[in-house]
């Protein structure tokens, strides 16, 4: 049964005095104190340090290889110790992509937490996702009208620096003919060169098909392929709109799909996870444009726009780009903005 306490007996770390105390579990405790009065000895260097060394120890013989020796503290004896992470204290940082979470490390642990037991949901329906089955992807694609041209692709890299010669090769050794590299399509006959340092997306094209009653069988044979391929994945293209369809994650509803859970997709520091607006800053710079022309009913010459205000018609270099933009967009300068 789990202890309501945590009970550290004579803590002799550094300059505590063979310190005995009870510390109440599921809290959140505060240590003060005066400079050099024993907090940091007795919360890292005694107890954070006992749970860091028993977590080790029950690692195998190899994984403790690569992590050395961790010595137990000073201390007599403590029991209700459980597992625990250690956040450092680090100065802040002006770069907007720093926040609490960042600074203190903590961020790390919480996207692997999503991603090992987060649960995904539908936002159209509230409710979790689940896998769906390769019947109901098939249903959902022949509920599209009929002669409407399909192409069947597994998305095998996502978001990876690489240049994927020896996959390429390997699928075309397999019998694959083309694939969709970063949303342009490729022969797989011809040399395609990729830069090594700049992240990739790669779909292969499993089969292009017609959708006709009679294509259902191929459809699920197609879809099957690609979903074992992309270790569970499938991307049915229709013109321009493009379906993903996981047997990981998708909404029994209306169809809406997520990749596997992992890690970067919950960094917004990474292109997986980051807002597609704000690119993961948390804010965007748009331009006001009722504060640029206060005054609609003036002209450009007039000094509508309140940037060129005080510069209109003159030498300045500034002004003299802006009247050649406006020259080749042929907008007048004597007719008012509304």
């Amino acid at each position: 049964m789990e202890q309501d306490k945590l009970i550290i007996r004579g803590a002799r770390e550094n300059n505590l005095k063979n310190i005995s105390l009870e510390i109440p579990r599921n809290k959140m405790v505060v240590m003060t104190g005066l400079s050099g009065s024993g907090k940091t000895s007795l919360a890292f260097d005694t107890i954070y340090a006992e749970g860091q060394r028993r977590y080790v120890e029950s690692l195998s013989a190899y994984a403790r290889m690569f992590l050395g020796g961790v010595d137990k503290p000073d201390v007599e004896q403590i029991e209700g110790l459980s597992p625990a992470i250690s956040i450092d204290q680090k100065t802040t940082s002006n770069n907007p992509r720093s926040t609490v979470g960042t600074v203190t490390e903590i961020y790390d642990y919480l996207r692997l937490l999503y991603a090992r037991c987060g649960v995904p949901y539908c936002p159209n329906h509230d409710i979790p996702i689940t896998g769906q089955d390769i019947s109901e992807m098939v249903n959902q694609v022949m509920s599209l009208e009929d002669g409407t041209r399909l192409t069947v692709m597994a998305p095998i890299i996502r978001n990876r620096k690489g240049t994927f010669k020896d996959q390429f090769t390997k699928l075309m050794r397999d019998g694959y003919v083309r694939v969709r590299v970063d949303g342009e399509l490729k022969m797989l006959e011809d040399d395609i060169e990729l830069e090594k340092n700049k992240r990739h997306n790669i779909d292969v094209v499993v089969d292009r098909i017609i959708k006709k009653p009679e294509a259902k069988g191929r459809i699920h044979d197609s879809l099957e392929t690609a979903l074992n391929l992309a270790q569970g994945t499938a991307v049915v293209l229709e013109g321009d709109r493009e379906e993903l369809f996981s047997s990981n994650y998708a909404c029994r509803i209306c169809g809406f799909s997520v990749p596997k859970l992992e890690p970067r997709l919950f960094s917004f520091n990474a292109p997986l996870g980051a807002c597609d607006t704000c690119k993961g800053l948390g804010f965007t710079e748009e331009v006001d444009v009722d504060l640029l022309i206060p005054d609609r009913n003036l002209t450009i010459n007039e000094g509508a726009i309140r940037f060129y205000k005080n510069i209109v018609g003159t030498e300045n270099i500034e002004w003299q780009t802006f009247e050649i933009l406006l020259n080749a967009y042929k907008i007048p300068l004597d007719v008012p903005g509304r």
